[in-house]
């Protein structure tokens, strides 16, 4: 079992910046990756971004990439995700995943395992 706690989500104006920390605990020495996902109100979820913890390697979607950095601090066994030049496009419930079992598409949402409960980001105009 993994247990993923984020924190961080918040209301900011158009070009602001927020960051997104996920808290894993468990059994983390078995996360192949871990990811942050969103749904935006009326939309399906979509791939944000991962990070595989044990090679560091990074994926993001093309909407964000150069404005959105994905980290992790192992020994803390937390994930970040910093969000600048926020648009309020990139409003939604923000969730932190991890994987367990690799897989090695990480764009696919129903490719993780454990999720945590979500955090609420609003950008406004």
């Amino acid at each position: 079992q993994v247990q993923l706690v984020e924190s961080g989500g918040g209301l900011v104006q158009a070009g602001g910046s927020l960051r997104l920390s996920c808290a894993a605990s468990g059994r983390t020495g078995s996360m192949y990756a871990m990811a942050w996902l969103r749904q935006a109100p009326g939309k399906e979820r979509e791939f944000v971004a991962a990070i595989r913890p044990g090679f560091g390697t990074t994926y993001y979607t093309d909407s964000v990439r150069g404005r959105f950095t994905v980290s992790r601090d192992n020994a803390k066994n937390t994930v970040y995700l910093q969000m600048n030049s926020l648009k309020p496009e990139d409003t939604a419930v923000y969730y932190c995943a991890a994987q367990i079992a690799y897989r090695s598409d990480l764009r696919r949402v129903d490719g993780y395992d454990y999720w945590g409960q979500g955090t609420q980001v609003t950008v406004s105009s």
